[in-house]
């Protein structure tokens, strides 16, 4: 805890807002996306998917592939309280909508479903969308699964399974075939190694508009190095850290720049 009050505090020493940012492509993404306040209609069904799980009561029995929780100290969990606690927040599932719509992402992969509540907002923002999404845990999956067919979410296609594995196999499928992910939401394992390991197997899907979201990058001192290192590759452009997200683009027409900016 001590460490991310320090982090945060100096990322608010060196955050800025809109009027600090001089590349046109962040500047309308800041303006007309991340600082978007009008109220929007898919908003009130993110509401109620969140709504349904903090109304269950129900407890599951969890496999935790990744770097574990800091909350929970037993795999027996209840539902709610993984959505309460464990989930996105409502502020960041409806950015994570206007992202999604801004860019109007058609392939859509999310690293770590846990109970939907960021697929939710994926695959609102682009209904015309296919959402990939990857979840280690069966009772956990199982119970993501309950609530997109509750909620009409036919774009979305859960796929269960350790994500190393599951990426590796991506990985040797598109070096004979040409698939690309127009957005990726790193959500899944919160440790250096797995995250600089699904970076590199994933670059093989990049394009000039690919957007990757890194949650929790300031999470402990392993995340800080590891968005370090991404924010070093030189693939790598334009980034902009949240402090909560580290968003990645690989806009080869752009100077390498980085921003740390107030959301």
């Amino acid at each position: 805890m001590l460490f991310q009050i320090k982090s945060y505090l100096k990322f608010l020493w060196n955050s800025k807002n809109e009027h600090g940012v001089h590349s046109p492509f962040v500047f309308n993404l800041l303006t007309k996306c991340f600082y978007d306040k009008k109220p929007k209609p898919e908003y009130s069904i993110l509401k109620n998917y969140r709504k349904s799980l903090l109304e269950n009561k129900n407890f599951i029995e969890v496999t935790d592939f990744g770097a574990g929780s800091k909350v929970f100290k037993s795999n027996r969990r209840q539902i709610s309280k993984i959505a309460k606690t464990a989930g996105i927040s409502p502020k960041r599932a409806e950015l994570l909508f206007r992202v999604t719509n801004y860019f109007q992402s058609k392939n859509i992969l999310e690293i770590g479903t846990s109970l939907g509540l960021a697929t939710s907002a994926l695959a609102l923002g682009n209904t015309n969308a296919t959402v990939i999404t990857l979840e280690g845990c069966p009772e956990t999956a199982n119970q993501g699964q309950l609530q997109f067919q509750k909620f009409n979410f036919n774009n979305v296609d859960l796929v269960i399974s350790e994500f190393e594995i599951y990426l590796q196999d991506i990985k040797l499928k598109l070096e004979t075939e040409t698939k690309n992910f127009d957005l990726i939401y790193f959500d899944g394992n919160h440790s250096k190694k797995a995250t600089l390991a699904y970076f590199e197997l994933l670059l093989i899907t990049i394009t000039n508009d690919s957007v990757w979201i890194f949650d929790d990058i300031h999470w402990s001192q392993e995340m800080e190095e590891a968005w370090k290192i991404i924010k070093k590759h030189p693939k790598v452009t334009v980034t902009i850290d949240t402090f909560q997200w580290g968003f990645v683009f690989f806009r080869y027409e752009q100077e390498k720049e980085h921003f740390v900016i107030r959301t």
